[in-house]
């Protein structure tokens, strides 16, 4: 097979016909950007090498299936730091007590957190994101949007929990200021 095929073919190729060569090409042209990503997001490097394994092995099993729809990258983006949240968080009692929250809800209704995301995009609080540095919408990224604890957080951030708390609350202010 040519080396030179497209991402999208080579994704095709593992679905249909689970074929190797076209999943090695992909782990060998993505893993190393997918690993550098996620190291941006969590400073141990055993769960970074993990979450990366794990990215690939869903798209090896057929777990993960993309719909031609937008860039590789940002499929495995999407992909890889879900899980690499799913890895911080564990499966703990919290997990458990969400998942079974989560069966509760009814399956059309959205829950509050996809409402409000879905109106972050617009108005004028994505202009007060915007204007924030990149340090505390980090934060804000991991502890609101992802729900991270201070300490997964910190964790994920490479940066001490204290760190975390103070830039969070500098975050919550400006954004106060900003939507005031």
């Amino acid at each position: 097979m040519s080396e030179t095929r497209t991402d999208g073919e080579l994704l095709r190729a593992i679905a249909a016909d689970r074929d190797r060569h076209a999943f090695e090409q992909l782990y060998r042209r993505y893993a190393p950007w997918l690993t550098a990503r996620l190291s941006g997001r969590c400073a141990d490097a055993g769960v970074v090498d993990d979450v990366v394994q794990e990215t690939f092995l869903a798209i090896w099993r057929g777990k993960a299936r993309y719909r031609e729809e937008g860039e590789v990258a940002g499929w495995l983006w999407r992909i890889g730091s879900r899980r690499l949240v799913d890895a911080l968080r564990g499966d703990g009692a919290r997990g458990r007590l969400r998942q079974a929250l989560a069966r509760l809800r009814p399956r059309d209704e959205a829950s509050a957190e996809d409402r409000v995301l879905a109106g972050v995009e617009h108005g004028d609080l994505a202009g007060a994101l915007v204007r924030l540095s990149p340090e505390l919408r980090a934060v804000l990224q991991a502890t609101v949007v992802d729900g991270l604890t201070t300490r997964e957080a910190a964790v994920l951030l490479g940066i001490p929990p204290g760190t975390v708390k103070t830039r969070a609350m500098r975050a919550r202010r400006q954004l106060r200021e900003a939507l005031a």
